[in-house]
């Protein structure tokens, strides 16, 4: 049984399985990846009921262009098929993209910007997709976005007489925090997710959002995408109170802070 006033303010969850699920009911591939998307509506509805404030879902990742071309312009299709899905206004739902979507077909990119301004106003809970993401390619454009700053200072008339470090451009080595690269981090309007599941059995990160899980508490389970659903979800869940997030301090400093509550 959950604990409702213990609930993950963010949740991440890697989506795996899809394409074994269908495979093993001898279908093809895509048929999995259709099957996932009712699993999101399922998950996305339970979460915003249960009082989760932010649901980032790994939807597609940079690797992924490497699958057959089939699959990548069916799961495209998916794409565009399951924002038309009323469910983020029913739900009061605002929806989300991160990613390097300027790989994205324009139909796509069209429909992916149509919906964040149609949900803009929903703020009963932020799902959020990762597609055609991958945490390095991430990190490799926050400091692409820190440089191209810099530079645009560089060119200012006034950087002389505004900036005394001409050798760093303006930007004093002290000035590079853990902040100050989060704030350029395709995440920055949420905090860090406090539980990231994985679902279909692999037991690894697959370049999903390694900065911000640094203290995130993980799960996973053998489960296939298409079959998870509020009951495998609040697993998850209990599972994560379950825990004690240290965060570096002892078991006694926790104890001792909550007690002080």
């Amino acid at each position: 049984m959950i604990e409702t006033k213990n609930i993950p303010q963010h949740i991440a969850i890697i989506m795996d399985g899809n394409g074994r699920w269908a495979v093993e009911r001898g279908k093809e591939r895509s048929y999995g990846h259709q099957a996932g998307v009712e699993a999101v509506r399922r998950i996305t509805t339970a979460c915003s009921n249960m009082g989760v404030k932010y649901l980032t879902l790994y939807t597609f990742s940079t690797e992924n262009w490497n699958r057959p071309a089939d699959e990548v312009a069916a799961l495209m299709g998916l794409v565009l098929t399951s924002l038309e899905d009323e469910i983020f206004m029913k739900n009061n739902v605002r929806f989300r993209v991160i990613g390097d979507l300027k790989r994205l077909p324009d139909v796509v990119q069209q429909k992916l910007h149509e919906t964040e301004e149609h949900t803009a106003k929903n703020d009963s809970m932020t799902m959020t997709i990762a597609l055609s993401y991958s945490s390095r390619w991430e990190i490799t454009n926050a400091v692409r976005e820190i440089v191209a700053e810099v530079r645009e200072e560089m060119d200012n008339p006034t950087f002389v007489q505004k900036w005394k470090n001409l050798k760093t451009g303006g930007l004093f080595p002290q000035d590079i925090t853990e902040e100050y690269i989060s704030q350029h981090m395709q995440t920055s309007y949420m905090p860090d997710p406090d539980l990231l599941i994985r679902t279909g059995g692999e037991l690894r990160i697959s370049n999903y959002l390694l900065w911000q899980i640094a203290y995130s508490e993980l799960y996973f389970c053998d489960t296939y995408w298409p079959d998870f659903d509020e009951a495998e979800l609040n697993k998850a869940i209990e599972s994560y109170q379950n825990r004690q997030r240290r965060y570096g301090k002892t078991e006694e400093q926790v104890e001792s802070e909550t007690e002080g509550l």
